[in-house]
């Protein structure tokens, strides 16, 4: 008996879901970095002075910076993987024209590699070839999906994004909280909220939780208290 497809239409059966997580970690990841490097910074001004002026400048120049940093980074390093898929394409859509022949062959071996007696592999390949030849060779041989290459730009403004959101949090408890008691209040904000994206990004990803909270926390712990001495003792010598 034939099974209706339907039953499983929420199912994923394409790469593009792989893409949507790898895209949601990657925002994850990038308000992680956002926390940790903005609350590193307003934590070591604020350990040096306790000017509210100056912390919250040195804040407002890591959240800008490390935006647009994030921002660039990501869209040189999506561009540089369009390129390479879009020459992939071409390369591939000129062997099919110059050597069909190689290419069929090609497609059956890759069938019989994952498993499929050479016969059905050669029927497969074959069938694939006379509905879109192209789109056979890109999914099979090189996991490319034409219809839905990366953005370089959706990269960047995700990332830009991302990492605001999670500046915001050190620059609220370090900006709103009295003098006495806003780096206490700032450390236990910040590993909380890391302790939250850790358990995020260990869920999306399929690994466990504990390990990927401690790496965060411990991390950022360990980059609070470096600043913190730092600017402690910058604003001790005089220096700051």
């Amino acid at each position: 008996m034939t099974e209706d497809v339907s039953a499983h239409s929420d199912e994923p059966h394409s790469n593009r879901i792989s893409q949507k997580l790898n895209w949601l970690r990657a925002g994850v990841l990038g308000a992680n970095d956002g926390i940790v490097s903005v609350a590193a910074v307003v934590v070591g001004v604020a350990a040096a002075t306790p000017s509210i002026g100056a912390i919250f400048t040195a804040g407002m120049a890591a959240l800008v910076g490390g935006a647009v940093s994030m921002a660039l980074g990501e869209y040189v390093s999506v561009s540089s993987q369009r390129d390479t898929e879009r020459a992939l394409i071409e390369k591939e859509k000129r062997e099919l024209i110059e050597m069909p022949e190689e290419e069929l062959e090609e497609l059956t071996q890759l069938y019989e590699a994952r498993g499929l007696s050479r016969a059905t592999a050669a029927q497969v390949a074959e069938e694939l070839t006379a509905h879109d030849a192209l789109t056979a060779h890109l999914e099979v041989e090189l996991h490319i999906d034409q219809e839905d290459l990366v953005n370089p730009w959706h990269a960047a403004i995700s990332s830009a994004i991302s990492f605001t959101i999670g500046a915001i949090l050190p620059m609220l408890a370090i900006m709103l909280v009295p003098a006495p008691a806003r780096i206490v209040v700032t450390f236990i904000a910040v590993l909380v909220a890391l302790a939250i994206t850790g358990a995020t990004a260990a869920e999306l990803g399929g690994a466990p939780k504990g390990r990927a909270i401690a790496r965060l926390v411990i991390g950022g712990a360990l980059a609070l208290i470096a600043t913190f001495v730092i600017g402690m003792l910058l604003g001790t010598t005089g220096i700051a």
